[in-house]
């Protein structure tokens, strides 16, 4: 039975060459050799000629690393594409869509270095420089990276030394929307067969608000409508009922939140309640956002209601 030297590695390979050559040289037959491994017959004479070089010997047929195919690109090219998308988008190098693809990467490429590769050669060049496709989280052009910073560094660990000193509690606040006819995400199905979820055909609406502690106090309520200062009252006292240590409220800087009947609730308290703003467009510094993002994923986006329930029900679930 033949053997296939491909099944081998490399360093045992080696070391069969040698041993037969050593042996065909010490008077064994060369097919006797060969056969002896279970190679093909007319293998012992290619590395009979690779050994007999002048100056060569046994030295040639030691084991190289095969050198493939070259790739199309230097290693200092790929290092080039690299710089050319972290941290920026293809807009700057004059593309109409702001999202790196790797279309987009091949057409820049053979525009920068006149050299054409496939889409699965770019994505495995994008692989090897250890980018990978990912959904972008947006920013506002108007945020002030100095007031977010002055924010994570100065105002809040002052908020939370003063909520230390005075034995207070620190919540954050966010409200949201949600409606029954809402995105269902993506479904498997055939191609070219568009798949259809049932839905309730009344529309249902509803907003919720809720605040929340770093170290997991958890409220929240449900309201029909559009948020103004005198509903924010209202949501601001369902809070404080019962509440006996002082509170310290971080939210953003919605209108509503600053409105006249709440400046005046909140100096009604006599300082068991006082409001922080967050900088403007800065959504990622509130931990209760993450409080919406979890309940759109899991709620009625991922399972439609049912006949004859309620949105507000599943949103309180």
């Amino acid at each position: 039975m033949q053997r296939d030297g491909r099944t081998l590695d490399h360093a045992t390979l080696e070391t069969i060459r040698k041993m037969a050559v050593e042996r065909v040289r010490e008077g064994e037959a060369p097919s006797a050799v060969i056969a002896s491994y279970g190679f093909c017959r007319t293998t012992i004479y290619k590395w009979l000629s690779q050994a007999s070089g002048r100056g060569k010997g046994l030295k040639a047929l030691t084991a190289r690393k095969a050198t493939g195919r070259p790739r199309t690109l230097s290693l200092a090219q790929e290092r080039q594409v690299f710089r050319w998308i972290n941290g920026k988008n293809p807009m700057q190098y004059g593309f109409d869509f702001g999202l790196w693809t790797r279309q987009i990467v091949r057409e820049l490429v053979e525009m920068k270095f006149g050299a054409v590769l496939s889409l699965a050669s770019v994505g495995a060049l994008l692989a090897r420089q250890g980018l990978t496709p990912q959904k972008p989280l947006q920013r506002a052009y108007q945020r002030d990276p100095e007031a977010i910073e002055r924010w994570q560094r100065e105002t809040y660990p002052a908020i939370a030394a003063q909520a230390k000193r005075r034995g207070a509690q620190i919540h954050f606040w966010d409200e949201s929307g949600f409606r029954a006819d809402s995105v269902q995400g993506k479904t498997w199905a055939p191609i070219g067969q568009t798949p259809v979820v049932k839905v309730p055909g009344q529309r249902q609406s509803i907003s919720a608000a809720s605040a929340g502690s770093s170290k997991g106090a958890f409220w929240f309520a449900t309201y029909q409508g559009a948020l103004n200062g005198e509903r924010f009252v209202e949501l601001l006292k369902k809070l404080m009922r019962g509440r006996k240590k002082p509170l310290h409220l971080v939210l953003d800087g919605l209108p509503a939140h600053k409105k006249k009947v709440v400046k005046t609730y909140v100096a009604s308290t006599q300082g068991r309640l006082t409001l922080h703003f967050l900088p403007g467009y800065a959504p990622d510094l509130n931990p209760d956002e993450l409080v919406w993002s979890h309940a759109k994923r899991t709620g009625n986006a991922r399972r439609p209601l049912q006949k004859g329930e309620k949105l507000e029900q599943r949103v309180a679930a």
